[in-house]
């Protein structure tokens, strides 16, 4: 037995081959190489299974080498084979039986990471326990090459014969080529296989609340658009319960946050009991659970639900050996009209839930939000929505985004605000969905946009640095006609740079349509605009949007940002998501930013950018340009060569209040 390490040594031909058939053996042996390294080329960028890879590997040799059988086994220390591939039943057995017996050429070139030549198995006598058995099933010769990358070793790929010879210099090349090169795609289709997991484990994650495990906002509102596709298709209607506890802080102040993480555990598997074939669950945040029925025939069927609701939470729950107490407020909003969209129906349940607790009602009473005054209510902003603008109602105020690392202020996302006259401040969660309905999203799409970016001059002037501004921009808005025409337009307003314009999307734009949406932002990109991918980590989390449209910079969610200090999950998300768009060449601006403590630790893990409540609240365009005005006047004090527009951060807000997360646009 020969064992090789830098260099190959075998025996010469047989005896008897002639010039010719050397030539002839050497032409098929390069050539057969030449079509597998072709076709491992081919699959190397794809996502070919490994197993699939390494069975078609092992049949490829066989037609190209003068062996009998080949077999390939991967392995890592102390574990068993994670994948074994053999050309026939025979080389099965043998890989299998040197896994069994810890033994074998197939070991030996693992462990030490060099070629193994056995040209005889017969006379063999390193492998007492192999060779005896391996000889009787009709081995005569094998001869092994490790299958490693550096120092990594992968495992072993084996050549087997049922005659005793060496084989020729030309195989023995081929062979070792063949090992490397299938070692190296080993190494790359477990990177895409470790990719892959951390996408669904980060999708998971994003659609599951990490407490409860049940489905999170971002599941529930996709649901809720299947359950709103099912309705156009049938006559019934659907129901979606606003769950809040009543006194859940006072819980927490009184027993500790551990106790009320226990009870929303527990009211989580009560309300699960409740729910028929169907129903869905959900945890939005805090204290607060929707439940989804679909197929009500009546709406009076919600009353037998919300009925199950209370009994379920009337018995006391033991935790921790205390027994607590507690009742829950419940709104409902009914479906079944053909303008609903998810956050419409969840914003409806959620103001029927707050007027059920103002109004101290019993929480087996409904409030229904679907009565007359309702939708009167709903039909008046639809009317008013249209000329808006024009009459002064539609406002933008921006909120800063600094730099992570010296909090120097670098740019501004500009946020939508409509104040109607009598009906007061609408909500962007009634807002936008109202403007999709009635067809005014691209008009009002068109305005922040105009409006962004003339105030965007408006605060630079006379100013040292430039600032970019940031535009949320729509699916609806992003895949209509005319839309990079109209960036176009409003970029030859002015001389400003394009790259100090960034619009942001999220991820259900490449769901909709991922061919025309990639048409478009390579339209913009060609402008020169700067593409954001907004809400990463919280929708379909594809790591292939990242590697396949042209996005400049990730934005993390705030959702994952407010838990960064105590849920592990959300930890490793954020650092996945930061080291994967630096990995690929983006930006990263962090969202959500209330505390120093979220800043610190954001900064350390690299974040590009951050926004949020810690720095500065979202404000006017007036109180914009003071501020820019300020700094700059700061700056100036500091030197003609200082570029700092650094501004304090704001104290942390309270973190007992029951924040709600604000919305873009």
């Amino acid at each position: 037995m020969k064992i090789k390490h830098s260099s190959l040594r075998t025996s010469p031909l047989a005896p008897d081959a002639t010039g010719d058939a050397e030539e002839r053996s050497r032409v098929l042996v390069s050539e057969g190489v030449s079509e597998v390294l072709s076709e491992f080329a081919r699959t190397m960028l794809t996502d070919f299974p490994i197993q699939g890879i390494l069975d078609h590997l092992v049949k490829r040799i066989v037609e190209i080498l003068p062996i009998t059988a080949a077999g390939v086994t991967v392995m890592s220390p102390g574990s068993h084979p994670q994948y074994v591939a053999a050309s026939n039943a025979d080389a099965l057995r043998f890989e299998q039986l040197q896994s069994e017996l810890g033994e074998g050429p197939c070991v030996l070139a693992y462990a030490t990471g060099a070629s193994v030549s056995v040209r005889d198995l017969s006379s063999e006598v390193l492998f007492p326990n192999f060779s005896p058995r391996a000889l009787q099933a009709g081995l005569a010769a094998v001869f092994t090459f490790p299958l490693h990358h550096g120092k990594s070793q992968l495992g072993a790929l084996d050549l087997y014969r049922g005659t005793p010879g060496d084989l020729s210099v030309e195989a023995m090349a081929a062979a070792q080529t063949l090992a490397d090169v299938a070692g190296a795609y080993l190494l790359n289709a477990q990177a895409r296989a470790d990719l892959q997991d951390a996408s669904d484990q980060s999708r998971n994650a994003a659609l599951h609340d990490s407490l409860t495990g049940l489905p999170n906002r971002l599941l529930m509102v996709e649901r809720l658009e299947h359950a709103f596709l099912r309705e156009r298709r049938s006559s019934h209607t659907s129901a979606l319960f606003f769950v809040d506890l009543d006194r859940f802080k006072a819980i927490n102040d009184t027993y500790g946050h551990h106790v009320g993480d226990e009870l929303l555990v527990a009211v989580a598997d009560r309300l699960t009991e409740v729910l028929r074939p169907g129903d869905s669950l959900a945890r939005l945040a805090g204290d607060e659970f929707v439940i989804l029925c679909e197929d009500l025939d009546s709406p009076t069927q919600a009353d037998t639900i919300t009925a199950r609701i209370d009994e379920a939470l009337a018995t006391p729950f033991l935790l921790s050996g205390i027994s607590v107490e507690v009742r829950a407020s419940v709104g409902v909003a009914l479906s079944g009209h053909s303008n609903d969209a998810p956050e419409q129906l969840l914003h409806e349940a959620d103001l029927a839930m707050y007027r059920t607790k103002r109004e101290h009602v019993s929480g087996r009473q409904i409030l229904n939000l679907r009565d007359a005054r309702d939708v009167e209510r709903l039909a008046a902003l639809e009317s008013a929505l249209p000329g808006a603008a024009e009459r002064g109602e539609l406002q933008l105020d921006y909120q800063p985004i600094v730099a992570a690392a010296d909090v120097n202020l670098t740019g501004v996302e500009a946020l939508l605000r409509w104040r109607h006259p009598t009906l007061g401040l609408v909500q962007p969660s009634v807002l936008i969905p109202l403007a999709e309905q009635c067809g005014e999203i691209i008009a009002l799409g068109r305005w922040v946009l105009e409006q962004a970016w003339t105030d965007r001059g408006r605060w630079e002037s006379g100013a040292t640095t430039e600032l970019g501004v940031s535009v949320n921009v729509s699916p609806h808005q992003l895949m209509s006609a005319g839309f990079t025409d109209t960036v176009a337009q409003v970029l030859s307003t002015t001389s400003t740079k394009p790259e100090l314009l960034t619009l942001e999307v999220t991820e259900s734009v490449f769901v909709r349509d991922g061919e025309r949406a990639l048409f478009v932002l390579n339209d913009l990109k060609d402008m020169g605009v700067t593409l954001a991918l907004d809400d990463f980590g919280t929708g379909y989390s594809s790591l292939g949007y990242l590697r396949r449209f042209p996005v400049d910079t990730v934005k993390v969610d705030r959702e994952f940002v407010a838990n960064l200090g105590h849920d592990l999950p959300s930890h490793i998300i954020v650092t996945a998501v930061i080291q994967l768009a630096h990995g690929l060449g983006m930006t990263v601006t962090s969202e959500g930013v209330e505390t120093a403590e979220q800043h610190s630790e954001l900064t350390r893990l690299g974040s590009d950018s951050c926004q949020g409540f810690y720095f500065a609240r979202p404000m006017s365009h007036s109180g914009l340009s003071t501020l820019v005005q300020q700094l700059d006047s700061i700056r100036g004090q500091s030197g003609p060569t200082s570029t700092s527009r650094r501004f304090a951060p704001r104290a942390s807000p309270d973190s007992t209040a029951k924040a709600r997360p604000q919305t873009a646009w």
